[in-house]
């Protein structure tokens, strides 16, 4: 057995192996992925470690496993995945010990880091964990993250929406929902476009309103339950969308962009302009810690009041971790899905 003793904060333990999933090249999952075993990580300060129960895959993740962004390897072995849940099992320097034990998501792993959460163990700092609520699932945990987060930014970046009418562009997909659900809990009346009645009714449960078929009468139908239009836009197919964005937009409305159909999408410059209109472009990675800090605070508060969180299409072993992936590329069915550990 290893030995454990204890310096500052931090439990040390003789390094061990932990199985883990990586891959030192970019390409298609299947042949650049690995799983093998590889020495567990320790706390640094400011850190903890979680052992893990469950990864979430984002799709950013699978973009940057496949070189998507033309940002290349910043690191020569990556462990992928931002988002996981577990159980705290040791403590930096500068951590509480009252953290040991304690169940937990964490959120942005990966995030200018080598190691995610495609793992047993990853060691994240403090400000990147929040406490998972009792009666929460660990595979719900874990898909909370970078789709809560970039959705809780993309209701709150342009101001308080009290009282406004918010439009949600995807309302059933991961942001989407978490979308629909903290505009809801924020008192705004919610609006969600989805492209099957299924995807209606994921968005209905989120807390949306009103939730409509994409189709050809969609800037219509929206006019009509918004004649004077809408007050803050949250975007899913910026390159795709922007033309009905602008069509229904309320004068000095603003438009939250977290994702686009194409790399270079055109926009309407004047329309824009005469509709005095705000457009944020928003980027999980280098959200403000802050921001993230109170997503974390509203996500959970949410869950605590009922919402059930995101639909899971999927849950694979780590063994499996690239036919997940390719699941994630083309899913036959939609929701989410999650590495159990």
């Amino acid at each position: 057995m290893p030995t454990a003793s204890v310096r500052g904060n931090t439990l040390w333990r003789n390094p061990k192996q932990m199985r883990a999933a990586w891959y030192e090249r970019q390409g298609p999952a299947r042949e650049v992925l690995t799983v093998g075993e590889m020495k567990e990580p320790q706390p640094r300060e400011g850190e903890v470690r979680i052992r893990l129960a469950a990864s979430g895959i984002n799709v950013g993740d699978v973009k940057k496993r496949q070189d998507a962004y033309g940002y290349g390897m910043p690191y020569p072995r990556i462990i992928p995945h931002s988002d996981g849940a577990g159980i705290v099992d040791a403590a930096g320097v500068g951590v509480s010990r009252e953290w040991i034990g304690k169940r937990v998501w964490c959120y942005a792993a990966q995030t200018y880091r080598p190691f995610g959460t495609a793992a047993e163990f990853t060691a994240v700092p403090l400000d990147r964990v929040a406490l998972l609520p009792e009666g929460v699932s660990f595979e719900q945990g874990a898909c909370l993250g970078i789709p809560g987060i970039t959705a809780h930014r993309a209701v709150h970046i342009a101001g308080p929406v009290e009282g406004s009418t918010v439009l949600v562009q995807g309302g059933a997909g991961a942001v989407g929902a978490c979308a629909v659900q903290l505009a809801y809990r924020a008192g705004a009346r919610v609006v969600a476009t989805c492209r099957s009645d299924n995807d209606k009714d994921v968005a209905i449960r989120a807390g949306a309103d009103v939730a409509l078929l994409t189709d050809e009468r969609i800037t219509e139908r929206i006019r009509e339950l918004a004649p004077h239009g809408i007050d803050h836009i949250i975007e899913v197919g910026f390159g795709a969308n922007i033309e009905t964005d602008v069509a229904i937009l309320a004068q000095g409305g603003s438009i939250a962009t977290y994702a686009s159909d194409v790399f270079r999408p055109a926009i309407p410059y004047w329309p824009l302009v005469f509709s005095n209109a705000r457009v944020y472009f928003i980027g999980s990675d280098d959200i403000p810690i802050e921001a993230k800090k109170q997503a974390a605070l509203a996500i959970n508060q949410a869950l605590e009041a009922g919402w059930p969180g995101l639909e899971i299409a999927a849950e694979l072993p780590l063994g499996e971790i690239a036919q997940a992936h390719e699941f994630v590329e083309h899913p036959p069915k939609p929701g989410r899905v999650v590495l159990t550990i």
